[in-house]
């Protein structure tokens, strides 16, 4: 099953699959975000998807944005850490941090 998610300008293709339709939903469901159409910080489209490990061991996956590189971090269940979200604010709103200059040393 090919599963597309819109985010920002750009529109990414992603392919599940399972040996029945049970595990082909269950991993469709595992990608669990919605499309997101600009940047909570400045309102851009400019947005892309971003990877990197920390210290050697932490693994963040990231929506940024390509003008003001505020980002969105993926969240990932414990019980499931193959399940997937963009992490939200307590009222609901995705969670964008705006770049600052102490995220360069990191």
């Amino acid at each position: 099953m090919m599963i597309s998610k819109r985010l920002g300008r750009r529109q990414f293709h992603f392919t599940v699959q399972g040996a029945n339709l049970h595990e082909v939903v269950t991993e469709y469901e595992r990608l669990s975000f919605p499309d997101v159409a600009k940047c909570g910080i400045c309102g851009s489209d400019n947005l892309d998807l971003t990877a990197r490990v920390a210290q050697d061991k932490f693994k963040y996956t990231s929506l940024r944005c390509l003008d003001c590189r505020a980002d969105v971090t993926f969240g990932k269940r414990q019980e499931d850490d193959q399940t997937y979200f963009l992490r939200k604010t307590e009222d609901g709103k995705l969670d964008w941090k705006a770049w600052t200059k102490e995220e360069v040393s990191k």
